[in-house]
């Protein structure tokens, strides 16, 4: 068997690696003329890491970000509203939560990938079925043939469109800013991340190890309407105005170039992620807004859960089906319960906001817990 990965991000990377472990073949293709070294972070949940370990990937130990020892929400301005007991969590889980930076976690990925071939500047137009298999053809005229495509090619995904059609794509009405940064302040120790909340904006600063942060801002666009950022540093420190310390200091030292600034986006929810021997993983299925912190985490878990049904049986269009139906129902749950919290995150009104943050300081411990470590929960085919 043979298969032809479209993306080479995350999801299609820790997919290759799953398939090269089951003893597949695979190649993977990618538009983009080089690998990034650029980006911000990325928040790599227990089960995303639980999925890395069980490929011989465990990010600790080997130097790639911070593992999450302490993780507190607080206001605009400072103040503490909650703690989350995330390293409990990890030990209940028996798997931690990883702080890294994307383009360090990319890079291990392709390191495990040794010798299996990673093609760049590639863009896929179309693909055909070919008797029981498939081919791409790029825009160079090139064709490559296999038993099975998978499309990892992110929210926009070409595969996605040439198999299934296009939702349009869902934006919700406020603009995102990532970046990473050399920092470090008292407020963020060794393996911190904290999140602010304010009225329509929000803020993460984040420890990723080796003295730098990752942060990201959020903030409501006017009537909720989509927003095409053109501004600079000067124009989102304008929008933090008044906020904690550390918020403006760690936006202050970041390069104007390292900010990546992009709307708040997904799609309706896919029931059907291919036919015949196509699929799809990762954003290429099943896009979903941050809040949740499992977008990589559950590409992570298509790509193994993927290469396993591929090993599984002798016919790969069934095995495809099957390993749709094993991830639709997480990967919808997730994608709805990061919708409802994004709104709770960013209610745009003092009052609503203030009641927010009011129940969040007295929340049961017990149902803080359960919130934060529901995601998590995932046991991987074995």
């Amino acid at each position: 068997m043979k298969v032809l990965v479209v993306g080479a991000g995350v999801g299609g990377l820790t997919t290759a690696v799953a398939l090269r472990a089951r003893g597949i073949d695979v190649e993977v293709f990618e538009e983009a003329p080089r690998t990034s070294t650029s980006g911000g972070g990325l928040g790599i949940a227990g089960n995303g890491t639980r999925v890395l370990s069980a490929l011989g990937l465990d990010l600790p130990k080997a130097g790639v970000g911070r593992v999450c020892a302490r993780f507190c929400l607080r206001t605009a301005r400072g103040r503490l509203m909650r703690k989350i007991p995330i390293g409990s969590i990890a030990d209940e889980l028996g798997s931690p939560v990883v702080n890294v930076r994307r383009s360090d976690l990319v890079a291990l990925l392709r390191d495990a990938l040794a010798d299996t071939p990673l093609h760049h500047d590639v863009k896929v137009t179309r693909y055909d079925r070919v008797g029981a298999g498939v081919s791409i053809t790029c825009a160079a005229g090139r064709t490559y043939t296999g038993d099975v495509l998978v499309g990892a090619d992110g929210i926009r995904s070409v595969v996605r469109e040439l198999s299934t059609g296009g939702e349009p794509v869902r934006e919700h009405g406020y603009i995102c800013w990532i970046a990473t940064a050399p920092f470090e302040h008292p407020r963020l120790p060794p393996g911190g991340a904290v999140h602010y909340w304010g009225t329509g904006q929000r803020f993460g600063l984040i420890d990723i190890g080796h003295g730098r942060a990752y942060w990201w801002g959020t903030k409501n666009t006017p009537s909720r309407r989509p927003l095409r950022w053109a501004g600079g540093k000067q124009q989102i420190l304008d929008c933090f105005e008044g906020w904690a310390d550390e918020v403006r200091q760690v936006i202050s030292v970041t390069e104007d170039d390292a900010v990546v600034s992009v709307p708040a986006q997904d799609r309706p929810f896919l029931e059907t992620w291919g036919t015949g021997p196509v699929t799809l993983v990762g954003d290429a299925a099943h896009p979903m807004l941050t809040s949740l912190s499992q977008g990589a985490g559950t590409a992570i878990e298509d790509g193994h859960a993927l290469a396993h049904h591929l090993a599984a049986g002798p016919d790969p269009v069934t095995a495809l089906r099957r390993y749709e139906a094993a991830r639709r129902d997480r990967t919808r749950w997730l994608v709805s319960a990061s919708r409802r919290l994004s709104r709770l995150e960013q209610l745009g009104h003092p009052l609503t906001a203030g009641l927010r943050n009011l129940v969040i300081r007295n929340m049961p411990s017990s149902v803080i817990r359960r919130q934060n470590i529901t995601p998590m929960r995932y046991e991987p085919p074995a």
